[in-house]
């Protein structure tokens, strides 16, 4: 269906297509009820879609391809996903390691059918990339998966992604080319939910971190070995200056995507100072959007997006 292959080895490359999905037609018309579906408030449909169309826009704009999954859904089974709220957390579902897409599984039941909406279609558009499950697979989301370079890859077990889960991908992503694999074990909150919400590259060689995380060993695998190292050590031997924050509000200042190695996509609810004060990152192109009825969901604009293709 598609005349491109999928291919991604870093965070931070020129993004040329990307897999969205636009909100569900279903209000969330209480605190009450936002609690209930673990969300931090009330959510009107029309601003969430006017905050999605506006996401899309720039996107678009700046020549990436969209696909919207939502819209490539048979009819009943669109029946269905028209009503799941966290169909847009699209992140989660999958990754693409190098040129190999591994599907995820959902770390809460709620959003179980999404995951095989998502990944029907990926096997059906990209045959000779999707990786198949050959094993039940333990619970494991990719908004817990950093892909540092062509060379590491850094995973969080947490909320919604379990140390089987992990193990179970550790083979393919060796198999894709990556030679590192650094595993973090973050503390379990509602603002520590996924490793995007505590920590993001911001640049080639700069990622932008929490700065409890530095206290955090990561337990660093290769296709042979495995050893510990601390949070800054793992990262600096990979090429990166980690830029601690004290202050931050979880989504908004961590959930921010490269659109380019010169452009930033943030929220316009981000704390901008922490992007003007930092030299690698004061020459940067920032595009500021509006996704605040969104980012009631708990998520950002990272969780928004399945990178399926970066420019090397």
């Amino acid at each position: 269906m598609y005349s491109f292959q999928p291919n991604c080895w870093s965070e931070h490359e020129e993004l040329e297509v990307v897999l969205l999905c636009a909100p569900s037609q279903l209000d969330v018309p209480d605190l009450k009820t936002a609690e209930n579906v673990q969300w931090s408030a009330s959510v009107h449909q029309v601003r969430a879609m006017e905050n999605f169309l506006e996401f899309k826009d720039v996107l678009e704009n700046a020549g990436v391809k969209v696909i919207d999954y939502s819209k490539e859904l048979p009819a009943q089974e669109q029946l269905l996903s028209d009503q799941l709220l966290n169909r847009y957390f699209v992140r989660d579902l999958a990754c693409v390691f190098g040129n190999m897409i591994v599907p995820g599984e959902a770390g809460i039941s709620m959003r179980r059918p999404e995951y095989v909406h998502a990944h029907t279609l990926l096997e059906k558009w990209f045959p000779k990339s999707y990786n198949h499950n050959k094993v039940p697979r333990k619970a494991l989301e990719f908004g817990d998966v950093l892909i540092l370079n062509k060379d590491a890859v850094l995973i969080n077990i947490g909320v919604r992604t379990t140390i089987e889960g992990v193990e179970s991908i550790k083979e393919k992503i060796f198999e894709a080319g990556f030679c590192e694999i650094g595993i973090i074990d973050l503390p379990r909150s509602s603002d520590t939910l996924h490793l995007d919400m505590n920590c993001n590259v911001a640049n080639e060689d700069l990622v932008m971190a929490k700065s409890f995380m530095r206290y955090f060993p990561v337990h660093v695998f290769t296709a042979q070995t495995a050893r510990f190292d601390m949070t800054d050590q793992f990262l600096k031997r990979h090429g990166f200056e980690v830029y601690w924050l004290d202050k931050y509000e979880s989504i908004p200042d961590f959930n921010f995507l490269n659109l380019n190695p010169g452009t930033l996509i943030i929220s316009k609810k981000a704390t901008k100072q922490p992007f003007k004060n930092h030299p690698k990152l004061q020459k940067k192109n920032i595009i500021e959007i509006e996704v605040t009825e969104l980012e009631k969901g708990g998520g950002g604009i990272r969780c928004m997006t399945l990178p399926l293709l970066r420019r090397r």
